[in-house]
């Protein structure tokens, strides 16, 4: 993998932009494969696709491209807040990818894919609308908050110039594809929560006792649910059916 763009495709681009987003495209069309079933190549759509950059012409799995400089950061800025929402719950929310580039060098230092099944309303932020001598006053955008989306939400290809490799790219896609099943928003919301509480224990293997003290950060969340502990009991249990955890025994789990 090649992680310098083809900058000749800039030529005729005033705004750097522009630039950035046509060698973007296609870096990813150039380099990137399906991380759902593993399909070589990564389409762009035409520019008149109203939600996804991307697609994989095997599998159907649409994706967002966004691009920045530098580090990826604790959040990224997004389009229009409402239509967000609204497109958390239906069949054509895309999986988003995020590219990070060395502008001096036109590199790419990290490239990672949020599945879209990590995409629930906790992790949109509602940005001020614009100001009414702006052109498009009201305007109501939004950012997606990365902090509060688990690690195992953010499936690297390149990290810090580092590229993984195609197998722990499609192995760890899959570790996390049992969230699909959860129709409910609510309830795929207290498993991602979950999820990133137990990864800041800092430890693949943990004790029930370690998870409960994200008791009152959790009721914080979900205010409504008065029986926190309960919860987590069962969310925990779902998340070893589906082998996220195996249970070790006397309240011991680790992280599969």
């Amino acid at each position: 993998m090649n992680l310098l763009f083809n900058s000749q495709l800039a030529d005729g681009y005033s705004s750097f932009s522009q630039k950035i987003r046509v060698m973007s495209e296609d870096w990813v069309e150039s380099h990137i494969f399906c991380p759902n079933c593993g399909a070589e190549r990564i389409n762009r759509y035409s520019n008149n696709k109203p939600v996804a950059d991307l697609f994989c012409r095997d599998c159907i799995e649409d994706f967002e491209l966004k691009g920045k400089q530098k580090k990826i950061g604790s959040k990224v800025v997004d389009g229009a807040y409402y239509s967000m929402i609204e497109r958390l719950t239906s069949l054509n929310n895309p999986n988003f990818f995020l590219l990070t580039y060395d502008s001096n060098r036109l590199e790419v230092s990290n490239f990672v894919v949020i599945p879209k099944h990590f995409f629930v309303p906790q992790i949109i932020e509602k940005r001020k609308p614009l100001g009414e001598n702006a052109r498009r006053a009201g305007w109501v955008g939004c950012n997606i908050i990365l902090s509060s989306i688990p690690d195992s939400g953010k499936i690297y290809y390149v990290r810090n110039g580092k590229i993984e490799t195609k197998e722990r790219v499609l192995d760890n896609w899959r570790k996390t594809l049992f969230l699909r099943e959860e129709k409910e928003i609510p309830a795929k919301g207290w498993l991602i929560d979950l999820m990133r509480s137990i990864e800041r224990i800092g430890s693949k293997e943990f004790l029930l006792e370690d998870v409960y003290a994200f008791e009152n950060e959790l009721s914080k969340l979900h205010p409504k649910n008065k029986h926190i502990k309960d919860k987590i009991r069962q969310q925990l249990q779902v998340l070893r059916d589906k082998d996220y955890l195996k249970f070790l025994g006397n309240g011991k789990y680790r992280i599969n």
